[in-house]
């Protein structure tokens, strides 16, 4: 599996997009936060001292064209929008206040103190008094008719929030629906894709189809994720499909036992019944000859049932093999030995050559004999009369390479790759052969034998015009020569 890089990492893109995303959101906010002081600066206009001022002109103006006028209504009207507070105190003792942004309690009595030092002649007509406010005179045919107070600080947190406080949310809002839905649409939507793709696979893998593979683009931690779901998918695919060749195999094994044992149970069962009917009278020579059948035929039958044993026991890796170090010239007495009757009978000569550097092979005695000899018995069985057998024995790097080669009529190139298959025979192609066939399980033992091993088995044609069987085996450490003690009795 790819290492994963940081700057792939799924942590990583997550965490830098939100960090991107912050950044933006912050310079939005900035930009909202000036744009809000410039308003706030329209909003809140002229500073204290001159907004009283101006109130003060603007409520003199309204007395000298109407000395009548109601200045609650008239001051409340014109200054509605106004965020400051303001107290308006008369000379005859009346107090105006700001309804819209209350006073401080004490602003109307102060103002009034201020109006009537201003109309003893101990205070000036307007100007800076007192700390917390500002006062302005309003001068009515030169005399002082009311002051204006207001305070001198900011206005209250309150009046900034309702007049700024909807637009200011409104802005909040639309950053934080649209800063998410940038977050998602940029960072998790195709995470989200990615995975939605990855739960389909999955999903598909479980109904059966196990050839379906996720994407992996990228190298975060979702393509890895993907890769080893791909990685797990195909060795069940690969698993599914050594179950289907194993099934396969398995009824084409069933199929194949009971063919081969069907055709001398047949024989025995035809000939027992024939011998039992009395109204089929026999001389004894027929009767031994038939009974000369039934017992080749309960032979054959324990050779096929003897074979199909072995072979099971060996691709299913029973019983334990005893490696030794096996000479190879005994093995070529063994065949000579074994076979030297029907060699004799028809008239097959049979060579068989040791190299120097082969002289030994580390293999069980009585197995590596058995693949020897089968591989013989086979070359033998489809040899002519009067034709010729030849083993030989070398090396091959760090192997010993076995070479069994006769002078038959060769197999087909068509059948070679399924020579080794239980039960498959090619005697049709093989004309002029004197010995009836085997069980079939031979050169399956074989292959079985050499693979236990570490080793294998090839066919191919041989130089003599026959079938060439190439067997590859480890060789004993140092080639030492040694006949095998358990092989003495075979």
């Amino acid at each position: 599996m790819a290492e994963i890089l940081w700057y792939r990492s799924l942590y990583w893109r997550i965490a830098l997009g939100f960090v991107g995303l912050v950044a933006v959101l912050l310079a939005l906010q900035v930009a909202a936060f000036l744009w809000i002081s410039g308003r706030a600066a329209e909003f809140f206009g002229e500073s204290p001292a001159a907004f009283v001022q101006t109130v003060a002109s603007n409520l003199s103006a309204a007395l000298a064209a109407d000395p009548a006028i109601d200045a609650d209504a008239y001051l409340n009207e014109r200054y509605r929008g106004s965020p400051r507070a303001f107290a308006v105190a008369f000379v005859d003792g009346r107090i105006v206040v700001s309804r819209r942004v209350p006073p401080p309690p004490n602003m109307g009595r102060a103002a009034l103190l201020r109006l009537r030092g201003a109309a003893s002649g101990r205070g000036g007509f307007g100007g800076r008094g007192g700390q917390a406010f500002e006062f302005a005179s309003v001068l009515l045919q030169g005399a002082p008719a009311a002051m204006v107070a207001t305070p001198r600080g900011a206005p209250p947190l309150w009046v900034t929030l309702r007049a700024f406080g909807p637009t200011l949310a409104a802005i909040t809002v639309l950053l934080l629906v649209t800063g998410t839905a940038v977050a998602a649409l940029v960072i998790f939507r195709p995470i989200h894709r990615r995975l939605r793709a990855l739960q389909d696979a999955a999903r598909a893998i479980g109904t059966g189809r196990a050839g379906v593979r996720a994407e992996e683009p990228g190298g975060d931690e979702v393509a890895s994720l993907a890769r080893t779901f791909n990685e797990m998918a195909a060795r069940l695919e690969e698993r599914d499909r050594a179950l289907a060749v194993a099934e396969q195999a398995r009824r084409q094994l069933l199929a194949d036992v009971s063919h081969e044992l069907t055709t001398p149970l047949s024989a025995i069962r035809g000939y027992v019944e024939t011998m039992a009917m009395e109204s089929v009278p026999l001389d004894e020579g027929t009767r031994r000859r038939y009974l000369g059948i039934v017992h080749e035929e309960t032979s054959r039958l324990e050779q096929i049932i003897g074979d199909l044993l072995d072979l099971a026991r060996l691709e299913g890796r029973g019983g334990a093999l005893r490696t030794e170090a096996v000479s190879t010239g005994w093995l070529c007495d063994r065949v000579r030995d074994r076979h030297g009757p029907v060699l004799r009978e028809r008239r097959i000569q049979l060579e068989c050559g040791v190299s120097p550097d082969a002289t030994a092979v580390a293999a069980d005695p009585l197995r590596i004999e058995q693949a020897l000899q089968n591989l013989v018995s086979n070359a033998v069985r489809h040899t002519p009369d009067s034709g010729s057998v030849r083993v030989t024995i070398d090396r091959a790097g760090d192997r010993i390479r076995m070479v069994v080669e006769d002078s038959g009529a060769g197999i087909p190139p068509e059948h070679l790759p399924r020579v080794f298959d239980r039960f498959y025979k090619v005697d049709v192609s093989r004309t002029g052969t004197a010995v009836p066939s085997g069980s079939g399980l031979g050169l399956s033992i074989v292959q079985a034998i050499a693979r236990r091993h570490g080793g294998d088995v090839t066919a191919g044609a041989s130089e003599l015009g026959g079938a060439r069987f190439e067997l590859l085996l480890p060789s004993a450490a140092g080639d030492r020569e040694a006949r095998p003690t358990a092989a003495a009795g075979v």
